[in-house]
């Protein structure tokens, strides 16, 4: 029994598209696209009257564990260094693997309802390492979403965190499968020692999984780089042969043009995080300057691609440098496509159905030439009313149908509170 979705108007990113035409789903792909489907027997027939069939979207690094965090009690802060030693590192230390699920169905929920069916999540829980990428997959599995998961390796805490963070890595991405797919995190630049250089280089040989790493989000990285180990982080990654096209680069923001043509010249995606930077003030990244392999990510905020995507291209032109939103959208899909080795992004014969229907009512026309404006003045995820990852309904009316959210909520306040405990030492 296939699901035949009539009468919508299907949006693609690049090349921009909206026609109004049926989709027939059977499986987990899009079988048939035409202006008029005559549904097979059997088949689920949803008539769309003109709402918008949107690609799912992609949160290319981001930060699930980070789901507890939100309203929890932080000191005044002076700057990065004092964000990450006082709070985020702090925090990690807290969280057990019931937290880590808990965080991650959470998360999930959250992408889901924003319409984000795809998250490469770079996870960090240095006192409950082995387990921890299992127990963020169980989270997501509870939810639908599809997950890329990668443990931060670090030296932060020692040499035995550093080597239970690479084995973790590894061990879940050679047995990671359907919605997951493992990849190999990384720390800061300048929590990496010899050591850990290595020991990542020798991961990705074992695992052919592509790096996750954030890199240059603030100065202090450079700084602390060149004063404990030598040499600048790019200069770092470069000569360990740690950057290939399977890399994924986050933040960038305080790169000089010859480190950045470097990063670019590897073939790496570039995720730009616009909240995030503005959350910790840490500069605005330039973002037109990031290639043509760039896309968005959340960081630990709220999985909204359609906030993400207006956030990057206002800021963007107050800069004088607007970025092509749709571009950084569509190379999302690209990303998941190359990950999963799987058609995901164009609504065609074929590709996998990760789909969004939203009940967006235009007061003005929305054509192909003007699909960019709408996505940035006008879409966002209050018109997320139905959700489709691997051709299961996940959303639909706007409620979750494989998870309750008010438990999900209970659940996430109960083991918040217990984070914050335990981080305050109680």
């Amino acid at each position: 029994m296939g699901t035949v979705l009539k009468g919508g108007n299907v949006v693609e990113l690049e090349p921009a598209i909206v026609e109004r035409v049926d989709l027939r789903i059977d499986g987990d792909r899009i079988v048939a696209r035409a202006p008029e489907i005559q549904p097979e027997p059997g088949d689920e027939v949803v008539a769309l009257s003109g709402k918008l069939v949107f690609p799912g979207l992609v949160s290319a690094h981001h930060r699930l564990h980070m789901s507890l965090g939100r309203g929890m009690p932080e000191p005044a802060l002076e700057s990065y260094q004092e964000a990450l030693e006082q709070v985020r590192w702090r925090y990690e230390a807290a969280l057990d693997l019931d937290a880590v699920q808990v965080a991650a169905t959470a998360g999930g929920l959250e992408a889901l309802q924003c319409g984000t069916t795809t998250v490469f999540d770079l996870h960090s829980s240095p006192k409950a390492i082995l387990g921890s990428l299992t127990r963020v997959a169980r989270g997501l599995h509870e939810v639908g979403v599809r997950g890329a998961l990668s443990y931060a390796v670090t030296d932060r805490s020692g040499a035995v965190g550093r080597e239970e963070g690479l084995e973790e890595t590894v061990s879940f991405t050679q047995k990671a499968k359907g919605r997951f797919r493992g990849r190999v995190g990384a720390g800061q630049s300048f929590t990496l020692g010899a050591d850990a250089l290595e020991g990542l280089k020798e991961a990705l040989a074992r695992t052919g999984a592509g790096l996750h790493v954030p890199l240059a989000e603030d100065p202090l990285d450079e700084k602390l780089s060149v004063e404990r180990h030598g040499a600048p982080p790019v200069s770092r990654l470069m000569e360990a042969g740690l950057l290939s096209p399977k890399s994924l680069v986050a933040h960038a923001g305080h790169l000089s043009w010859a480190e950045l043509a470097q990063v670019i010249s590897t073939g790496a995606w570039l995720v730009h995080t616009p909240r995030s930077n503005q959350r910790l003030e840490v500069g605005y990244a330039p973002a037109l300057k990031f290639g043509a392999r760039a896309t968005l990510g959340a960081d630990g905020l709220s999985a909204d691609l359609f906030a993400e995507a207006q956030a990057a291209y206002l800021r963007s032109r107050e800069a004088g440098q607007p970025i092509n939103v749709l571009r950084y959208l569509a190379n999302g899909h690209r990303l998941v496509s190359q990950v999963f080795d799987l058609q995901v992004g164009p609504l065609r014969e074929g590709a996998l159905a990760d789909l969004l229907i939203l009940d967006y009512l235009p007061a003005t026309p929305l054509t192909s030439e003007n699909l960019a404006w709408h996505v940035v003045y006008g879409l966002g995820s209050r018109h997320v009313e139905g959700v489709m990852v691997d051709g299961t309904w996940r959303m639909w009316a706007r409620r979750p149908l494989s998870v309750n959210p008010m438990v999900v909520a209970d659940q996430a306040r109960e083991a918040a509170a217990a984070v914050w405990a335990r981080m305050a030492g109680r």
